[in-house]
Order: C-alpha cells, then structure tokens, then sequence
C-alpha cells in the first residue's frame, strides 16, 4: 500500500472540520479545489477549459498560495511546498462528486483538468497526444490535420471534424500561414514551456 504521507499531506488531519464531517471531502482538500477552480476558470478563456495538473501547480507555486489546513510538508525535496500534483488530482476528483463538472482525464504523459462539460472522445485525445510528440512533425503543442492524418491514418475529414470541436471550444487555436492550417493547444504548450523553465 502506497504510503500516503508520501503526497505531501496527512489525509488524517485533513479529514477534520466541516467538510470532512458532511461531506467526506476533508478541509484541506476542499481548500485546494477552490484554488485549483479559480485557476481554471482565470484560464478558461486561454484555454478553452482544459488545462495540466503541472501548471496549476506551477501557477499555485508562482502566486505563492498558501493554505489554512495545509500543515504537513513531509518531501524535504518539495523545498516548502505543502502539496502535490497527486493532492490536486484528489482535490477534484472529490470535488467531482459534488456535481461541480471538473474532471481529470489522463492525455498522453500527462493529467488535465476539464472544467467545461463538453465530452472529449477518443479521437479528441488522440490528436492531442500527438501535440505532446515532438516528433510529430510540427512543433511541440501543435499539430496539422497532415500531422494528424499521418499519425493515425484516419482519412482528412475525419481528422479535421475532431480539431474543429476543439477549436470551437476553445481548447485549440487556428494559425495559418501560406495557406497552411495549424491548431495550437495552450494547455499543452503551456505545460512544456513550464516544464522547460523547472528544468532551467
């Protein structure tokens, strides 16, 4: 059993209170959500709703936001930092239950948070997959429906049905230039280029 202290937060002591008591969603993880809420919603018009479990992290650790029943920083190596990506992963999956229309969805390598309820299938996913993949073709975060096309051998119309959805959610942004068409998505560019900067 993995140990849970390892995340970075007692799940004993954040189970008091309010919360924990009516709703079995604990204080600290209540606290955490409506951060990780604001930050999606700032975002949203960026974004179109979606965005990575990292730059939340990262925008939380940016803003220094400190918590009321956050007392536990058990990682040394977090240098301080009193919560975890696997805290803010548990935070909305519990706050999930509420009915509050976030979710986490798993993309490639790495988790995001939706926080619009529109339903992303399995095409949508894949596309953005391979925006995570450098070696796609196009630069990382971007994709074309060539791209996609040679990616997953669907044929053209199928391809630019799904990044049509997507554009017109928001969570893709259309590029052209000399005639060519690229779909940008800012949560996953966002994510490597704060990925690039940690590791700078």
């Amino acid at each position: 059993i993995t140990n849970p202290k390892k995340k970075g937060v007692d799940p004993l002591s954040s189970e008091k209170g309010f919360w924990g008591k009516m709703l079995g969603i604990g204080e600290f993880y209540y606290e955490l959500a409506v951060k990780v809420a604001e930050v999606c919603l700032a975002s949203k018009s960026r974004n179109g709703g979606i965005i990575s479990v990292s730059e939340v992290k990262h925008i939380l650790t940016k803003r220094g936001t400190k918590f009321q029943f956050a007392h536990v920083a058990v990682d040394s190596q977090q240098k301080g930092c009193q919560y975890s990506e696997e805290d803010i992963i548990t935070s909305i999956k519990k706050l999930s239950i509420l009915g509050s229309g976030f979710r986490t969805i798993e993309v490639g390598t790495s988790v995001m948070i939706v926080s619009v309820p529109t339903e992303l299938d399995h095409d949508h996913m894949e596309i953005m997959k391979i925006a995570q993949d450098s070696d796609s073709g196009s630069e990382l975060g971007c994709v074309s429906v060539k791209d996609v096309c040679d990616d997953t051998k669907w044929n053209k119309e199928r391809a630019k049905r799904a990044l049509d959805l997507l554009l017109s959610k928001g969570m893709a942004w259309l590029d052209v230039y000399e005639g060519v068409e690229s779909y940008w998505f800012p949560s996953v560019w966002k994510e490597s280029s704060d990925s690039s900067k940690q590791e700078n």
